[in-house]
């Protein structure tokens, strides 16, 4: 799964999977990951998934990291 997630996150942000290789690094203060492509993360990951993440409802200090988002993907699919 998270696999993945980096290849949604490289599409959504432009940039090389291989940037995104620390899954515990923080997207946000890092840079590597803005509104737009956070819009676009999502979308990715309900595409992807099946998960379905109301932007309204989205805490960034949950979707920070790659390991914290493939957590959210496996609660909502469980959910």
């Amino acid at each position: 799964m998270q696999e993945q997630i980096i290849n949604i996150l490289a599409d959504a942000t432009g940039r090389d999977a291989a940037d995104f290789s620390d899954a515990s690094q923080d997207l946000f203060t890092s840079g590597l990951l803005d509104s737009m492509a956070t819009v676009s993360l999502l979308l990715g990951l309900q595409d992807k998934f099946g998960i379905q993440v109301p932007v309204s409802e989205f805490d960034r200090s949950k979707w920070n990291t790659i390991e914290k988002i493939e957590q959210r993907v496996k609660e909502l699919q469980n959910a």
